[in-house]
C-alpha cells in the first residue's frame, strides 16, 4: 500500500513537473518564492491566462492536478498515522474556481512571497471537513 501512495505522490509531483516546464514562458513573467515554490503571483497568473492561452490553460491543469494528488496522499499519510480525527465529510475537490477562492486572501504586497500550493491544499482539506489532530 505504502508502493501506491509513493507511486501517486510522484505521478502528481512529475504532473507539475511536466506541466511547469510547458509552461515555463508562462511563468517567467512572475517570480517564484525566495525558496523556490510556486508563488500565489505566479498561480493567480496563469489562473488569469487560463481562458485565453492554451499554454497556460496546460500548466493551470497540470499545477491542479498535481495539488490535488498531493493532498489526497498527504490524506493518506494522515490517516495511516492516526492524524486524522474522523473521516471527511466530503470528497476532496479542486478546480480553478476554488483554487482562486483559497489564494485571494493573500495580501496583494506579500502575493510573491507566498507559496501558493499550501493554501490550496489547506483549503482543499477544510471545504471536504477533514480535520486533524494537533500532534
Amino acid at each position: 500500500m505504502l508502493r501506491s501512495r509513493a507511486r501517486r505522490f510522484c505521478s502528481g509531483s512529475a504532473a507539475i513537473f511536466v506541466g511547469l516546464a510547458i509552461g515555463t514562458t508562462v511563468l517567467s513573467a512572475e517570480p517564484s518564492t525566495s525558496r523556490g515554490q510556486i508563488s500565489v503571483a505566479q498561480a493567480m497568473m496563469i489562473l488569469d491566462q487560463a481562458a485565453t492561452n492554451p499554454a497556460a490553460r496546460q500548466t493551470l491543469t497540470a499545477y491542479l492536478a498535481g495539488t490535488g494528488e498531493t493532498a489526497g496522499w498527504l490524506l493518506d499519510v494522515a490517516t495511516d498515522q492516526g492524524l486524522l480525527r474522523h473521516p471527511c465529510t466530503r470528497r476532496l475537490s479542486l478546480d480553478d474556481k476554488s483554487a482562486r477562492q483559497a489564494l485571494g486572501s493573500t495580501a496583494p504586497g506579500r502575493a510573491a512571497e507566498t507559496a501558493a500550493t499550501p493554501l490550496i491544499v489547506a483549503d482543499m482539506l477544510k471545504r471536504a471537513g477533514c480535520r486533524l489532530t494537533d500532534r
